[in-house]
Formats: structure tokens, sequence, C-alpha cells
């Protein structure tokens, strides 16, 4: 794992559970596989790098603002935050954490269980399937035409911001409530 400094921008830390907000944000779309290249190491399209700053002016204007960035280390992830962050204009400090890397969702949730507690508001940037899985599995409740999005499946660049009011140690199937679901083709 590496942190990357920064200062906090968002609301003041919150030692309580009322409150915690998940943001999953998809990595923006890669290049193809390539025996070449392993996938850890691909890079964005010039899609994704036109798409990724999209997904971070979205967060700045209608997302909640985040404390904490929680990014796999692949390429296409961090490439993703690198251009999504700027617009932000304060990016939170973020840490790109191994476990993170095309990772199942109980794992996921183990890595927000740990880092989570004390923020607010937690930004997981991504890979299908997990990411996906995970928005799906925890997604209890929410209007229903969100809700029927977050099902449908999670574009590249795409954000779901999920309320958790039970906070990050009680993260469980069900338990989240959807409240925004973006992507670029909105």
């Amino acid at each position: 794992m590496s942190l990357e400094s920064g200062s906090r921008r968002a609301s003041p830390p919150d030692d309580t559970a009322a409150g915690c907000r998940l943001v999953l944000v998809r990595h923006a779309k890669a290049v193809r596989k390539d025996r070449r290249v392993d996938d850890f190491d691909r890079e964005l399209s010039g899609r994704g790098r036109h798409d990724a700053p999209r997904t971070g002016r979205w967060l700045a204007e209608s997302g909640p603002a985040p404390d904490f960035v929680l990014c796999s280390p692949s390429l296409r992830t961090r490439e993703t935050w690198q251009l999504a962050a700027p617009a932000l204009g304060d990016p939170p400090p973020v840490v790109y954490d191994e476990r993170l890397y095309n990772t199942p969702p109980n794992a996921l949730v183990s890595v927000l269980a740990e880092r989570g507690p004390g923020l607010r508001t937690v930004v997981l940037v991504g890979h299908n399937p997990g990411i996906h899985e995970l928005a799906v599995a925890l997604c209890g409740s929410g209007p229903p035409d969100l809700l029927e999005r977050v099902r449908a499946g999670f574009p590249t660049s795409g954000v779901v911001v999920i309320e958790v009011p039970d906070g990050w140690e009680r993260l469980s199937p069900g338990s989240g409530r959807v409240t925004a679901f973006w992507s670029p083709a909105d």
C-alpha cells in the first residue's frame, strides 16, 4: 500500500456510525487485453482519458465530498483517479491498496471495515465484477429506478453513491440505500 498525501477537504471525521456514505467508482475504459501487457498494467483508452475527468466533475458538482479514497493499484484505476481528482479542487488523501485489485465483494467490505471508521464519505475506485457485485449486494433500498440501474450493470467511469446507516464495520447485504447513479452516458 502507498499513501499519497493530501489534505482533508470534506466534512470533518465523524466517529459515529450514522451518516456514512460509500461512493463506488468503476475505473474508466481501458485498452483491450493484450498478451504482451499484464492485466494489472493495462492503461486507459482514449475514451477512458476523456471520461475520467467527467467523473471527477460529477463528483465535484453532485456527489458527496469525500474524506478519503481507496483505490486499486492497477494502472487503469490509478489513472482514473488521477484524472478525476483535480476536479475536486482539494482532493482527499488516497491509498492504493493491493487488496482492491480484481477482488470479490466480501474482500472489499473487509477493506472498508478496516479503513472506514471515523470517516463520513469514502470513495472506492475498483474493477468489475467485484465493484458491481458489491453495489448490488449493499443496495437494499432506494428509489426503484436507481435500484434497477444498479442491478442492470456498472459502466466504466460510473458512480454509485450508497448511504451506509449502520457504519463501516457493519456493512452487510442489503444494509445500504442507493442515492445516486451516474455514468458518462447520462
